[in-house]
């Protein structure tokens, strides 16, 4: 074989493998809805966190909100508050922000995922719209549903 096409092929094979690695990193779940803490950042206003939401379902989800609760790094409620996703396409990923107004990022220890508040979607019931993973974090916040 001529150097030229074993490199060609080691370069097919290299973004091959590198395409699955990326794809196994992102899961592909059907049925529920995956929920990652992907991100923080501080800023004069407060704690921004961002999350990336996997729509599991084979249907459009018109609206999604849970109930939220978040802890300190002692583990203390420090507030109960709503986190509305919106609108979420079958199948696809996308990333919502919350701020935290009047709080540091290195305060917030923990955030649970307490109940489903709306879910709306043509075809599933409410209990199956909000149908949820365990949530992930790749963050040093622990993330609870």
């Amino acid at each position: 074989m001529k150097p030229e096409r074993f490199y060609a092929l080691a370069a097919i094979l290299l973004v091959g493998f590198t395409q699955a690695a990326i794809a196994s990193d992102t899961p592909q779940k059907t049925g529920a809805l995956a929920i990652e803490l992907n991100t923080t950042s501080d800023d004069e206003n407060g704690c921004t966190l961002t999350f990336m939401v996997t729509n599991g379902h084979p249907v459009e989800i018109d609206k999604l909100v849970f109930e939220t609760v978040l802890f300190d790094t002692a583990g203390q409620v420090t507030q109960l508050t709503l986190f509305d996703f919106g609108k979420l396409p079958a199948s696809r990923p996308r990333v919502r922000q919350f701020a935290l107004p009047q709080t540091t990022c290195d305060r917030v220890g923990r955030i649970l995922f307490n109940g489903l508040h709306t879910c709306t979607a043509d075809g599933l019931g409410a209990d199956t719209c909000g149908a949820m993973q365990d949530p992930t974090s790749r963050t040093n916040i622990e993330v609870l549903g």
